[in-house]
């Protein structure tokens, strides 16, 4: 007996790439149509997973296919084996062209939300450059304040653990309020996309510990102005109005030289804006279309 086939809804698609010897997970949102498509690399923060680029990935699917990886050491991407050494920004610019070479990815934009957009700065500035066309920085930029470098070193080295997933979202509410408005449904897939338990069974955010070893290791990993001075390309920079990372004076700053960024700052929002609201998928979007 045969039955009707049924079309998939549309959506993204989990893969796995081997990347500089490393599993990479990523998820592929197709264009609508499925209709050839300028693509968007959407990279997450350094605590986080690609999830966090949901909302905006199903926005800009309507127009362009995205690309949204898991970090090394972040939600379903292999954990390094070398720690000291893999945990730093000029790995992951390896990872990110290993992963595009192997997508046939010739020219991308790029948004990234903090670490991630600091690897797209890199990146554009050095092995991607000329492959990347726009660069979208979500509070971040080519120095950082020393106090909230330290506040995330602090929490993001010693993960907290809980006895329950309700709790761990408690938790997640309160450390990540400055992403700013979220709704109830978008905290529970927040905490339920980036949690692992633990051998004693309680829960804790899913990534490795070790990964706060680039500031360890890397101490000036984020210290990018010469990067910046090179860049070439067309950059938005999106800083949350409370940021306490990417301070309002750096941004200033982002605008008067090197690539000359456009700077939108966000109201209602400090480190990091959620890009999970209309007015923030429009200003990506005119950017990307420009």
């Amino acid at each position: 007996m045969s039955f009707p086939s049924v079309a998939a809804p549309a959506g993204p698609r989990s893969h796995y790439l081997r990347c500089e010897g490393r599993e990479i997970h990523y998820l592929d949102w197709p264009a609508a149509g499925g209709a050839p498509a300028e693509t968007v690399i959407a990279w997450h923060g350094l605590a986080r997973t690609g999830r966090d680029m949901d909302d905006i990935a199903a926005h800009l699917a309507q127009r362009y296919r995205v690309i949204c990886p898991d970090t090394i050491g972040r939600g379903l991407s292999q954990w390094s084996p070398q720690p000291e050494q893999e945990y730093c920004l000029a790995f992951y610019v390896r990872l990110a062209v290993s992963l595009l070479d192997q997508l046939g990815l010739q020219r991308v934009h790029w948004l990234g939300t903090s670490m991630g957009g600091a690897i797209g700065l890199l990146a554009a500035a050095t092995t991607l450059r000329g492959r990347i066309e726009r660069l979208v920085l979500n509070d971040i930029g080519p120095q950082l304040a020393a106090p909230a470098l330290q506040r995330i070193r602090d929490y993001a080295g010693q993960p907290a653990a809980f006895d329950t997933v309700s709790e761990l979202e408690d938790y997640f509410r309160r450390v990540y309020e400055p992403y700013g408005w979220l709704s109830d449904a978008q905290w529970r897939r927040l905490t339920e996309t980036s949690v692992r338990r633990l051998p004693d069974g309680r829960v804790t955010p899913h990534y490795d510990p070790a990964m706060v070893m680039q500031f360890t290791h890397h101490p000036d990993d984020y210290a990018l102005w010469e990067a910046w001075d090179s860049l070439a390309l067309p950059v938005l920079c999106l800083r949350g109005e409370r940021s306490d990372l990417l301070l309002a004076e750096t941004a200033e700053e982002m605008r008067r030289r090197g690539p000359r960024a456009v700077v939108a700052t966000l109201a209602g929002c400090g480190h990091a804006p959620a890009l999970n609201t209309p007015a923030q998928y429009a200003l990506v979007e005119r950017f990307f279309s420009a």
